[in-house]
């Protein structure tokens, strides 16, 4: 609260003068109004839940019927490289077939477009292979696992890169 303290009057004689008076605020009711106040909104405050997604392993990795068989006319190959730049073809990557190694990025004109576009969307069966090189950084494995879950792709598999991989991007 604030009070008012005034001077006593020295007592000497003459001339009457006003009266010096000098205020003092107590701020301890301030502060602790603003310390309610900050607990309040910190109780009552919901905070952000982590999101996690959720990953489906194998079985038994080592027992080979555990392994499907997937056409090559269902598969879209994502290849991960340095500089966040990601290669992908249609295909397994036989060097038979000839798979054609396209380059592009994580903005939304890049692999997002590939991931809609109506050759993905319309196969059901489609499965997307992600191979990140020794180049790659983690980052970019987490930006292609969001791409996944923003298109709605639900097939998908972390795959180990191949020789022949390797070998198609060398001759990019």
């Amino acid at each position: 609260m604030a009070e008012i303290q005034e001077k006593a009057d020295s007592g000497k004689g003459g001339k009457k003068r006003a009266k010096k008076m000098s205020t003092h605020l107590d701020m301890t009711p301030m502060v602790d109004l603003a310390f309610l106040l900050l607990t309040f909104f910190m109780l009552t405050t919901s905070f952000s839940k982590p999101q996690t997604m959720e990953i489906r392993t194998p079985i038994d990795e080592n027992k080979p019927e555990n392994d499907t068989p997937i056409k090559a006319s269902n598969a879209l190959t994502i290849l991960l490289g340095e500089e966040d730049k990601v290669y992908y073809y249609f295909g397994l990557g036989n060097p038979d077939e000839n798979p054609e190694v396209e380059v592009t990025d994580f903005s939304n004109n890049g692999i997002r477009q590939v991931l809609l576009s109506q050759r993905v969307k319309d196969n059901p069966k489609m499965v997307v292979m992600i191979k990140p090189t020794e180049a790659s950084r983690y980052k970019n494995m987490v930006d292609i696992f969001d791409e996944m879950k923003i298109t709605d792709t639900k097939k998908f598999a972390l795959v180990d890169i191949t020789e022949q991989d390797k070998q198609l991007l060398a001759n990019r």
